[in-house]
């Protein structure tokens, strides 16, 4: 039976991003694994635009009543939640801007995070739609967050990835990258040896 993965990367600084090494890493490893298979999606070179009125409104309209131009504004979102369902598992790769995820990766969120398609309302609250999907983040940090108040980034994204049903989420923390060459070093080895093991249960 294949696992199919798909890697979103979210990094600016592209080649140079230490989250997208995180990101490499995890794919070279999984590809010396029968029955994985992997996809990607680089959220910048996709350049999501920010979610707009025009846009929300058009996920309203049945797809047989769309304008031209509702039909593409909604092929944004429909072709996202399609490519994750897709997959098995979904792994982002996560650098840490100003305690937060880059504006491109909340960019992909805002389209498929969407009542009535991935998530819907109940008078017991949210119920996800997205069952039998897993997570693995990848966070790539300058400083060193995890287990303190100022990460406000892992619980913003598990919240997220729960909303639409995804509530298995293993974290790996590469950390303190800017605080030495040694520090750096060996946090992304440990980091690397942490995605080892995971790629290997999958």
């Amino acid at each position: 039976m294949t696992t199919r993965a798909l890697i979103l990367t979210s990094s600016i600084l592209g080649e140079n991003g230490q989250s997208i090494a995180l990101a490499e890493h995890f794919r070279s490893q999984a590809a010396e694994h029968d029955g994985l298979e992997i996809s990607t999606r680089d959220l910048v070179a996709d350049d999501l635009p920010h979610l707009t009125q025009p846009e929300l409104a058009s996920w309203q309209v049945p797809a047989d009543e769309r304008s031209d131009e509702q039909r593409a504004l909604a092929s944004r979102s429909d072709d996202l939640i399609a490519e994750l369902l897709e997959h098995d598992v979904v792994v982002l790769a996560v650098p840490m801007y100003n305690l937060g995820v880059p504006s491109q990766l909340k960019a992909w969120f805002d389209r498929v995070l969407r009542a009535g398609e991935t998530f819907r309302y109940t008078e017991n609250g949210p119920q996800g739609l997205v069952e039998g999907k897993r997570a693995v983040i990848l966070a790539a940090r300058g400083g060193q967050y995890a287990g303190t108040e100022m990460d406000s980034q892992t619980p913003h994204l598990k919240s997220m990835l729960g909303l639409i049903g995804i509530a298995e989420v293993d974290v790996v923390y590469a950390e303190g990258l800017a605080m030495g060459e040694a520090h750096r070093e060996a946090a992304l080895e440990e980091a690397k040896q942490a995605i080892e093991g995971l790629v290997k249960r999958l």
